[in-house]
């Protein structure tokens, strides 16, 4: 089992642009990683409190085929000061037989700042 991460931040809060938002990244994350939506054990989503139209994972849930049976959680996320704003974050635990080093976690939009070593 890996871990597989992912970010991505929204401009407004609305129901439409989460879901929007979430669907993208985790598309992103099982395209990236060669990954299906039966391979997924659990995804956990969190949001930065400034987000509170929409649960990701609903979007996800109703966009991404093949989520109507993955466990899905949502949480907040903590509100560290200078935290990126209107963010949302993901992490998919996954049956892979991929190496850590060959997991490509996927950050978007503003997000890409919080783990620049990482995007391509």
């Amino acid at each position: 089992m890996r871990g597989i991460r992912g970010a991505i931040t929204v401009e407004q809060d609305e129901k439409a642009d989460i879901w929007q938002a979430a669907a993208e990244m985790v598309t992103a994350m099982l395209q990236e990683n060669d990954i299906a939506p039966e391979d997924i054990g659990a995804a956990i989503f969190s949001q930065t409190e400034d987000l509170v139209s929409a649960f990701p994972s609903a979007g996800v849930r109703s966009r991404v085929p093949g989520f109507d049976l993955v466990p899905l959680f949502d949480a907040r996320q903590l509100a560290i000061e200078g935290s990126t704003p209107m963010c949302i974050r993901a992490l998919l635990l996954v049956d892979t037989d991929r190496a850590q080093r060959d997991i490509h976690h996927i950050y978007l939009g503003r997000a890409k700042q919080l783990r620049p070593d990482l995007v391509k």
